[in-house]
């Protein structure tokens, strides 16, 4: 029997000559909406089936002809040749050695020219222009030092739009390779206005203009060395910005010009992960401004029409900033978001936009983003399927999204009866969970967390990509993990710190590699946030500590949070000091996952004060310091799992005086609950692959026995 959670708020992927297939899966998934993806297109018949519809565009990449006719109208970015060592008074660099030469083409043109720089790597000196010139392709240099590396960095044409790219080379695709068009270009500007407004016109049945994405795709840089395909990927960069014009535009606005060291940063290029130079702040602002202009025309021109613009928060994102402060002016209807985990839920749910819309893993292709089958023989989409679900659904019961949906070749579930069933069953709990939560939000400890690193707010619930992009940093685990824990979390940054935001927290946690964006770097020299921190924790909050937080040299401790934390980091200055024997206290209700702590050398004890939980070569890995009235946690590492994730709950419990006294926490880390006051229901999910029975604490004190199959979602009115 049908009922009120089989339909709606689902976005199914439709394909022409699959009509009928098409309108069953519709009917089966309670789809409300369906879509066209890259290389596929919807019929007549699909379009006029009642369905709501969105129509995919990328406003810079459908324009071959036109980029060809205007090839100066084409998008760029300064890249660095490969060092060649001299081994004598000359060397001659070839700038696009190593480069996939079907992405990249050299901009010697007059306009690009002057922004070539040639340097002396070893020396780290810039290399007098008149040491060096372009003849056939080619830069020769003169007057060099003998056995000194010397590199090119130029300006070059991308002649082929990165995610067609990753499609022909992954994928196998074999249509015309996409170029893209830079709108900073007048005509190219002009024309894709008039483009928009045509294709309005042109498509009266399309309800929803998926903007997939804007103007400038994230930094993908392909080699030609299959063993190294990919040199360099940052979806957080905006080096793919760069033009003579946009360098033009910004020394006129800021009053300085910015050079190719800028951009090329000693060949490390200007990570994500990095702090920022004040440059390229200033860049990014830059940016961001013309992005948000420009794409509030486009958007108008799709309300003129009477037709809603949403926009996919991947691929050519960059300028975009969701949580930046001129998102809400572009005025787009939806925020589409490609997940593969919880804290990309909730950087979806989060956003100032009115709907919020996620969509689902797998994508239907032959195989998956790590190159494993996946619609393809040895395959298993309905498991996978299930994963991706509990990854997110954890995040989801604590701040609902509006819709949900899939993309990529519906044809590809023929053959795949159980991948079909999974995502009927997704449909249905992710309906029910949204009504729970707009009936009213669950249940919430009185806990607030903030996460502090360089980026802020701006960067809210990430770091640069999907989780596969950023495995290995502790601060996108932590990010995952408290995706779906019962606390109040936001991000501050250090600027934030000193003026003021850390009143309304209980918790602050920084996690990172000394001298990273995400641990901070220089920003801990800044004495009043050592201070502000300091008096945080001593007043009664906790600084949870991750990796090597708070590192920087240069002061007699190496962590400058260590008086607080009880521990820090020896980098070699006191190696003849003596250390602070310690034993390990098993003896607190804290869960200690070994896996999720890792093993870091060279950690000691400050003071001796510490309460040291788990030790491994012979260093203490996993500390708590009481600091006044306030607490220190240090972790040596933290991974996401559901141990990793019931211990972060613990440490937090514990700071808040909460141990043993926290409502609808399970007694078995592989299940978590959520509760919903305004419906008087419990939501119960089991994280694991095996069946779990577990006890959900209760607010007058008892407990509730609970059975869950693998990967069961349970519901319980109380």
């Amino acid at each position: 029997m049908a009922n009120e959670y089989d339909h709606g708020d689902f976005t199914l992927p439709g394909e022409a000559g699959y009509e009928g297939l098409t309108l069953e899966l519709a009917k089966k998934w309670g789809a409300d909406v369906i879509r066209d993806s890259d290389g596929t297109r919807l019929s007549d018949e699909i379009v006029q089936a009642g369905y709501g519809i969105y129509s995919t565009i990328c406003i810079i990449r459908q324009h071959n002809a036109f980029a060809q006719a205007h090839p100066d109208s084409q998008q760029q970015t300064f890249l660095c040749s490969d060092p060649v060592v001299a081994q004598g008074s000359t060397v001659t660099l070839q700038p696009l050695d190593g480069y996939f030469t079907e992405q990249f083409e050299a901009n010697a043109s007059p306009d690009a020219l002057p922004y070539w720089q040639v340097w002396d790597r070893t020396a780290n000196q810039l290399v007098p222009a008149e040491n060096w010139r372009l003849k056939n392709g080619a830069v020769e240099v003169t007057g060099c030092t003998p056995w000194h590396e010397y590199t090119v960095s130029f300006l070059a044409w991308r002649i082929w739009e990165e995610i067609n790219m990753y499609n022909h080379t992954t994928n196998h695709w074999t249509s015309e390779h996409l170029r893209q068009l830079d709108p900073r270009h007048p005509l190219a500007w002009a024309y894709l206005t008039q483009w928009l407004e045509s294709w309005c016109q042109e498509n009266p049945d399309t309800t929803v203009v998926r903007f997939t994405s804007l103007f400038y795709n994230f930094v993908w840089i392909f080699g030609s060395d299959l063993r190294r395909r990919a040199r360099f990927c940052d979806w957080g960069s905006y080096d793919f910005t760069v033009s003579p014009a946009a360098l033009r535009a910004f020394e006129e606005q800021y009053g300085y010009a910015l050079t190719a060291e800028d951009f090329i940063n000693q060949r490390k290029l200007q990570v994500t992960h990095m702090p920022p130079t004040p440059a390229k702040r200033d860049y990014m602002d830059f940016i961001q401004a013309f992005v948000a202009e420009k794409a509030k025309v486009l958007v108008d021109i799709v309300h003129k029409y009477g037709k809603k613009a949403y926009v996919f928060y991947d691929d050519s994102w960059v300028g975009l900033e969701p949580y930046g402060k001129r998102f809400s002016s572009i005025g787009f209807d939806g925020l589409i978001k490609c997940i593969f985990s919880g804290f990309e839920c909730r950087l979806c749910a989060g956003a100032q936009v009115p709907t919020h819309e996620i969509r689902l893993h797998p994508y239907l292709f032959p195989v998956g983003l790590g190159g494993l089958p996946t619609f393809s023989e040895g395959g298993h989409p309905e498991k996978d399927a299930m994963i991706y679900w509990r990854n997110a659904r954890r995040a989801l019961l604590r701040q609902c999204v509006d819709r949900i949906g899939l993309g990529g070749y519906l044809h590809l579930t023929q053959n795949y009866p159980a991948f079909v069933d999974a995502i009927e069953q997704i449909g249905k709990e992710f309906r029910r969970i949204k009504a729970l939560q707009k009936a009213g939000p669950a249940y919430a400890l009185p806990i607030r967390v903030k996460v502090l690193h360089t980026w802020g707010a701006l960067r809210s619930w990430t770091l640069s990509g999907h989780f596969h992009e950023t495995y290995m940093h502790p601060l996108i685990h932590i990010n995952e993990a408290l995706s779906g824990l019962p606390v109040e979390v936001s991000f501050l940054s250090f600027e934030d710190a000193e003026n003021g935001a850390l009143d309304g927290a209980d918790v602050v946690i920084n996690a990172g590699r000394a001298g990273d964006a995400w641990s901070g770097g220089d920003a801990w020299r800044s004495d009043l946030l050592v201070e502000k921190l300091t008096e945080f924790v001593h007043r009664g909050g906790a600084f949870i500590g991750v990796g090597e937080p708070s590192a920087v040299p240069g002061y007699h401790t190496y962590f400058r949070m260590a008086p607080v934390l009880g521990v820090d980091l020896d980098t070699g200055a006191r190696v003849c000091h003596g250390r602070w024997q310690y034993e390990t206290d098993e003896s607190l209700p804290i869960l200690t996952d070994p896996e999720a702590l890792g093993c870091k050398e060279h950690l000691y004890l400050t003071d001796g004060g510490a309460r040291v939980l788990f030790s491994a070569a012979d260093c203490p890995q996993f500390t708590l310091h009481r600091f006044g009235k306030g607490l220190g946690v240090y972790m040596s590492d933290f991974s996401h799992s559901p141990e990793g994730d019931r211990m972060l709950l613990d440490i937090l419990l514990y700071a808040a005086g909460l141990t043993g006294k926290a409502p609808y926490v399970t007694d078995d880390y592989r299940a978590e609950a959520a509760y919903y006051p305004s419906s008087r229901t419990l939501i119960v999910i089991n994280n694991a692959e095996e069946a779990v029975s577990c006890a959900v604490s209760l607010p007058e004190g008892g407990k509730l026995n609970v059975a869950l199959s693998p990967l069961e979602t349970k519901e319980i009115s109380l």
